[in-house]
Order: C-alpha cells, then structure tokens, then sequence
C-alpha cells in the first residue's frame, strides 16, 4: 500500500511535464501454456519501451511496486508456487531505497504454475505490476487472463465443451458503478456523460507554454540567486581582488590579463555544472523524484540542513581536508596553460567550501526535488555563473575594484541570516516525513509558531539584539541590515493570524495543510460537494449549475498545495461553493465497487475494480490525462467549458478559469 501511494505522488509530481498525455510504455500479452498431466503455466509476456523498466517480484514493503499474481476465481485449478520472473533480470543496488532493486528493461517475462484439480477448470486473475524510466514512474497496472475449458488429464472422459470466450465489455467506456454500492447503472454508451470529450479540451487548451520550461528557469533563478549570496561571504568576497591582481600582475598585457581571468570564470561554471551532474548520476532521475515524498530522506534534509545552519551560526565550521586543497594548489603552480587556469578555479571552490557548502547543499537539496532529471545542473549552472562574473567583470574593469565594498564583519551577517533561512526551511523537509507518517508532531500551527520564532529572531539579530561567536564586538546595524530587519519582522508579522487559520498564500508551498490546524476561526472553507462523479451531475442538472472535476489523490502533495493556496482564496472559494457543483474524484481511493467492471483501453481488457480504479479510467478515457491534480470544468452534458488545469497557484489566472467556465455555460 504504501509504495502505490508513493507512485500516485509521484506521479502528481509529474503532472507539470505529463499533463494532458497518456503513457503507455509496456505491452503485456498473457497465455496459458499446458504442461502435460495436471499441470499448466499462466504465462505474462511484456515488450517494454526505450527507457522504461518493470520491477521484478518480491521488492519488499519499502520497495517499488512488485509483480504479484493475482486471483479472482480459480475454479478447478489451483496456483502451486509464487509467481516467478523469467528472461534477463538486472539488478542493481539503489542508494533512495536502500536495496538491490531488480527489474526487466526491453522484455519480460511473469510465469505462475497451476495445478488443475477437477475435470473443467475456470480461471480468473491478473498480473499487477510497477513500472518506472528515469523521470516518472506509472500507477500501478494491471494484465488479466481469463480462460475455462476441460483439464487436460481429464480429457476422454467426458466431451469437452468449447471453452468459453472471455467476457467482453460491450462500451465504448465502463458501466456506472456507485460508489456507495448501489446498482450498476448503464453502459456508458447510452450515457453521454462518459463520452471521450480529448479533442474539445485540447481545442480550448490550444498551444500553452510549458510548464517544465518555466519551473527550470525557476531553478535557474535560484541557483544564480544562491551564487549571488556566496559571493558575500568571507570565503569569497576576500579572494577576488586577489585573484584580480594575480592575471593583472602575470600578464603585461590587459587583454592577454582579461583572457585568463575569463577562462577562470568560465572554470569555475564548468566545475559546478559537473557537480550538478554527479547528483544526477549518483541518484538517478527516478530517485530524485522519490526524494519529493520519501520520508527517511525528508528527515535526513531536514538534519542536514540543520548542520548547516549551525555551521554559518558559528558552532564549527564544515572544511574540506587542507591537504586537498594545497595539492590542488601545488599541481596548478607547476603546469602552465589552460589546467593551470583550472586548476587555480578548482582550487577556489575547495577553499571556500565553508561557504559555498551550505549553499550548494541546501540548493541541490531543494532542487532534486523539483523530480526533474536537469534539475540540479541547471541550478548549480545559475549558482556558478553568479559566482564566476565578478571574477571577470573585474579582471575587465580594475577601476570598479575600489568602489566593491572592502572585506568586514557585515560577511558574517550575511551567513547568519542564511543560518536563519536554511533552518526555516528544515522544518519544511521534516514537515513532508511528519505527513507521510502521521506523527502530527508538526502540525500547521506548530510550524508556523517555529517560523515566526525563527524570522523574528533574525530580525533581532539584524538589528544587533543578538550576537554570535564569529561577530565583531563592536557591530553596529547599518543600513541595509536595518531595512532587512524590518522585513523580516514585517513577515513575522504576517504569519501570526496564520495560528488562527489565516490562509498565508505566500507561504502554503511550505506549511502544512489547513486540515492539520487545531484551532481554525477561518470561514472561507472550499469542500467538494460529492465525491461521486453521476451524483454530481445529477445534482448541476437539477440545480442548473455546471460542474468542476477535481481529479485528485489521498497521497497527492500538489493537489493539497492547490487547495490550501488556491481554494482558500475568497473569491476561489465563492465561485466553487456557489457558482459551481464541486465533485473531487480521488484516484487512489480503495474502496471496492459493488461489482468489478470489465473494459477495454488500448486493445486490452482490464478490470476495474475499486472506485479509484473507476475515476482513473475516467480520467484517462473522457480527458486524456493520467497526472493528478486535474481540473475540468463541464456543462450538464459532460462537455469541457474551457481548457483543463493542473498544478499551478495562479490565484488570478485560477478565478479567469472559472469565470470563462461560467460565460460558456451561460451561452450554452
């Protein structure tokens, strides 16, 4: 259970570079072979996608998802054994997860034996199984074989009646099934209301920007916001006039100067970005999207970064082995040329480790969870050539070298409020682990006391309250330091009606959900009206309302993220409460329908069986998506009023969503 909601999570996560497609990267064929005598094999064939892998059996609790057989009926057969792998399984050991994992890449194979018992045999099973590339992983899938006929020991005794076609769905799409157990309904092809409506959504949707692009950017911004504050920092700031004066003083000629002291810059970027790509290469994509829900690695940030703010308050200091950087020095003095250069930047980036270390950790702590495989080179890239331009600018411009500010006690300022910030953002990595087990040891309005303490303390210190070891004894605040003291305790501030359920929008990336909070005096609460898809537009239709599909997931994170940023919002809530029948769709929910739900999607039968099940299918059928969260606003013909939207806190861009949804119904 707990690895198919890790899946469902992550396959939120993905929701930004998936949406509106369906993946299908494995192709399962099933068969049963006869053996002779009693026994037979049930055997599960797949071609499996470029890139793509299946998982292997028996992973254990805290691995990915296994292969497992599955029995619905076996009358007159019985399994003998477990389900065995057969063809090429690689294995190899995996640092997120803690264990040897084994999977099928290009081919597998799934053989479970039975023996048959009687002389007619019916049986009726499935194999479900977990499938991953290097960025995504797919829900939990299914591949069924249903076959009866007369045992092949028993044959002569009796006539053996031609066996028996497996059931067929006779709809485009599944019957209705309540999920409060009720009758089965109709077939969906004399129901509108599950009719594929792919194309009308992707003629509202049109060509949008994408969603991946932007969040890299994003990366980017933060990496050369990262490179920016390292700058400020004693381990830095100190070395560049030195630096400067060295290609100055070694080369007559300027040009020749401003030459090497750009080929150092652009060494420094090259040894970053090289960095970046070791985190890939060390962890794999797929794990770097595990990292996003994964509890033991949340915890194990959140300490990390506890380390490292006490390391820039002051308690000890986080230095790489002397002798590295002195070899690193030695070797750079006696080459000449470009490694000379480069070795030179090299050996900045180990001096100044001290520094750049919680920087660079928190960074790349922050951006492998983004669940992107790029993710991290395109931050250490911001974060080097941040680094790397004064470095040139400077060698260009000697002249601007005594207006820089000089080196003082105001560095050290600089790394106690980033002490500060990686601190708050602990709780942030300890607040994922603490949902994940339900502990509720850090529920909303703890973290936000733990916040406001933190952010007020920082404003103190700015305005020279409290000292720390590695400050000067006569510090006095300046300037600067006074307008950041302000605001942070400006936002200190902001975030106190938040202990009485104020919706804090600017910071419901970070906070736990609403739900988690004791004492709410908010009013403004968005909750879906049904959680069944039939009944709710049962409901518009009498009402006369059209209806917003909240596809959605018990484990999703972003899904949770949207309603406390978005839904929280007045005129958000108003529109959804009133304006709309609000039906929230959970793909993950176990509950079993009243009878299983035979279909066919892309050649193949497969079996519904839960109401998660049912609502997925919808999802995949009517609109063409498969990522949660996933909004779709309908007419009481089940016909889309305007594109569909994921993962996105655009509170503006949200309400223009909704009131473009309400004119086309008006129209119609």
């Amino acid at each position: 259970m707990k690895n198919k909601l890790l899946l469902i999570m992550l396959a939120a996560l993905v929701g930004l570079t998936a949406r509106g497609q369906i993946m299908d990267p494995v192709h399962f064929t099933s068969q049963l072979k006869m053996l002779g005598g009693e026994e037979a094999e049930i055997i599960f064939s797949a071609t499996v996608d470029d890139g793509w892998h299946v998982y292997s059996t028996d992973m254990g609790d805290d691995g990915p998802v296994s292969a497992t057989f599955n029995a619905v009926k076996m009358d007159g057969a019985e399994p003998v054994g477990k389900l065995k792998p057969r063809g090429k399984v690689i294995k190899e050991y995996d640092k997120m997860f803690g264990m040897e994992l084994r999977f099928f890449e290009h081919q597998a194979a799934f053989v479970q034996k039975i023996r048959f018992t009687k002389p007619r045999y019916t049986i009726d099973c499935y194999l479900e199984y977990g499938a991953c590339n290097d960025e995504m992983c797919m829900p939990p899938s299914q591949v069924e074989l249903k076959k009866s006929g007369q045992a092949p020991q028993y044959a002569g005794m009796e006539e053996a009646p031609k066996e028996e076609p497996a059931a067929q769905d006779t709809a485009l799409a599944p019957p209705i099934a309540k999920s409060d157990s009720a009758a089965l309904a109709q077939p969906a092809t004399e129901d509108a209301l599950w009719q594929p409506v792919i194309h009308e959504l992707q003629a509202f949707d049109g060509e949008s920007h994408s969603a991946e692009n932007l969040a890299l950017w994003m990366i980017f911004l933060e990496g050369l916001l990262g490179g920016l504050l390292a700058l400020f920092t004693p381990c830095v700031w100190p070395i560049i006039p030195m630096t400067v004066s060295f290609f100055l003083k070694r080369n007559k000629e300027r040009a020749k100067a401003i030459r090497e002291a750009t080929t150092y810059g652009l060494s420094i970027v090259v040894i970053y970005v090289l960095l970046g790509l070791a985190v890939t290469l060390l962890f794999g994509a797929s794990a770097l999207n595990a990292l996003a829900t994964n509890a033991v690695f949340n915890i194990f940030f959140c300490l990390l970064l506890v380390v490292f703010a006490a390391s820039f308050f002051g308690a000890f200091e986080l230095t790489l082995p002397a002798s590295w950087s002195s070899k690193i020095d030695a070797k750079s003095e006696s080459t000449t040329g470009l490694l000379s250069i480069f070795l030179m930047a090299f050996t900045l980036v180990l001096v100044s480790f001290s520094c750049t270390g919680p920087i660079i950790g928190f960074l790349l702590v922050a951006v492998s969870t983004q669940g992107s495989i790029v993710s991290p080179t395109v931050g250490m890239l911001g974060f080097a050539i941040a680094l790397a331009i004064p470095f040139t600018l400077f060698a260009m411009f000697p002249s601007l070298l005594k207006s820089a500010p000089k080196s003082g006690g105001w560095m050290n300022v600089v790394k106690v409020v980033l002490g500060f910030i990686e601190l708050a953002f602990a709780l942030k990595f300890l607040s994922v682990a603490d949902l994940a087990y339900g502990w509720h040891i850090l529920d909303r309005e703890v973290f936000l006391a733990l916040w406001i303490v933190i952010f007020g303390l920082m404003g103190a210190y700015l305005l020279g309250w409290i000292r720390f070891p590695h400050d000067d004894d006569d510090r006095r605040t300046n300037v600067p330091q006074f307008f950041l003291a302000m605001a942070s305790l400006a936002f200190t501030v902001y975030m106190i009606p938040g202990l009485w359920g104020a919706p804090l929008k600017a910071i419901s990336a970070f906070a736990p959900p609403m739900n988690t909070q004791d004492f709410n005096l908010q009013k403004t609460v968005t909750e879906p009206q049904f959680r069944d898809y039939e009944q709710a537009m049962a409901a518009a239709r009498a009402a006369g309302k059209p209806v917003m599909i909240d596809f959605t997931g018990f484990g999703c994170v972003n899904c949770r993220k949207m309603e406390a940023a978005v839904w929280s919002d007045p005129q958000v809530a108003d529109l959804l409460n009133n304006r709309y029948v609000l039906v929230s769709l959970y793909v993950d929910d176990k509950t079993p329908l009243a009878e299983p739900v035979v279909v066919t999607e892309n050649g193949q039968q497969r079996t519904l069986r839960t109401v998660g099940d049912k609502w997925s299918y919808l999802q995949r059928t009517k609109f063409g998506a498969n990522a949660q969260p996933f909004y779709v606003l309908l007419d009481n013909d089940g016909h889309p009023l305007a594109g569909s939207r994921a993962y996105d806190e655009d509170v503006a861009a949200y309400v223009g969503f909704l009131q473009q949804g309400l004119r086309k119904y008006q129209e119609r």
